[in-house]
């Protein structure tokens, strides 16, 4: 969500070194954009306040003279990095009373889509917001799959199952595997360990038409699979911008969450998404405990917007 405002700082001083303080597990995301220099490891927990942890990793970071710090959470904490390393320009919406951390200030954004008000923050820019772009060579490619033993020339379809946020995300599982037992190509599952399960229950109910790979691949690999596939299926996760990124044709399942406020950024993208009075809540589990939303996506939908 924030590649297209270092795209635009990229295209603004295109000799800048951008730096991206974030969570280790971002790392090899963020390694794959091009306008990222280098990661600088954020060891704080989400929620962790931390004080002295945050004074010393902006006096730490004072000596590396930054000229600029573009702070992109709404919340106080996530400012007190940047005012302490005492960098001259620290740029953000104004969020939660940041009056001294930040010293410029924008005022709350009205752009539906988060990754336009991130963008709106690199000023003086007409164009339509860039979509991000994640780079993933053929060598990259052939290597995760020399390494998890798959075949080499196979175009598979690639299912996203997990969602980080909750189930009320998460397309059910017998639809997938219904779906899996339609297609025509290899089906590979993908998510993180704690999507194993999940995906498990997918492969058993496909009659072994899928392959699980969820927890058998890191963020890198995850990536590199991603790019090398025919199409790919997802819930509205990590893993459907990653796929938006790279470009595939992805399809999109929306339920309590909104595609208007974060939408796969992708030409090659189709969001399947039914409206229902009820969506979007937000809420992490269907609070009336059916799951329409997404119980009323039929697979065959889903395969007919597959590419053949």
């Amino acid at each position: 969500m924030m590649q297209p405002l270092l795209m635009r700082l990229h295209q603004q001083h295109p000799d800048a070194e951008i730096h991206v303080l974030a969570p280790a597990w971002s790392a090899p995301l963020l390694a794959r954009m091009p306008e990222v220099t280098a990661t600088i490891e954020n060891p704080f927990a989400h929620g962790a306040f931390d004080w002295a942890g945050r004074k010393a990793l902006g006096r730490h970071l004072a000596s590396a003279d930054f000229s600029q710090a573009y702070v992109l959470p709404n919340s106080w904490k996530s400012a007190l990095v940047p005012f302490f390393a005492k960098i001259p320009e620290r740029i953000g919406y104004t969020g939660e009373a940041r009056f001294i951390l930040l010293n410029q200030r924008h005022p709350k954004s009205p752009l539906p889509r988060l990754v336009d008000r991130y963008a709106a923050l690199a000023a003086d820019f007409s164009d339509p917001t860039p979509n991000p772009r994640l780079t993933s060579t053929q060598e990259q490619q052939q290597a995760v799959r020399t390494a998890l033993a798959l075949p080499a020339n196979t175009a598979p379809i690639i299912f996203c199952p997990g969602a980080e946020y909750g189930p009320a995300k998460r397309w059910p599982i017998h639809h997938f595997a219904a779906l899996a037992r339609q297609v025509e190509a290899p089906v590979w599952i993908v998510g993180s360990a704690k999507d194993a399960p999940v995906g498990a229950e997918i492969a058993q109910q496909s009659a072994d038409k899928a392959l699980n790979l969820c927890g058998k691949t890191n963020l890198e690999q995850a990536i590199d699979l991603i790019a090398s596939a025919k199409a790919v299926v997802t819930n509205d996760s990590g893993l459907m911008h990653v796929a938006a990124a790279l470009d595939r044709p992805l399809v999109a399942l929306y339920g309590s969450s909104s595609p208007g406020y974060t939408p796969p950024l992708s030409a090659h993208a189709t969001i399947l998404s039914l409206d229902l009075e009820c969506s979007p809540c937000f809420k992490r589990e269907c609070p009336l405990g059916h799951l329409h939303c997404l119980e009323h996506i039929a697979p065959e939908q889903v395969l007919a917007t597959l590419p053949h």
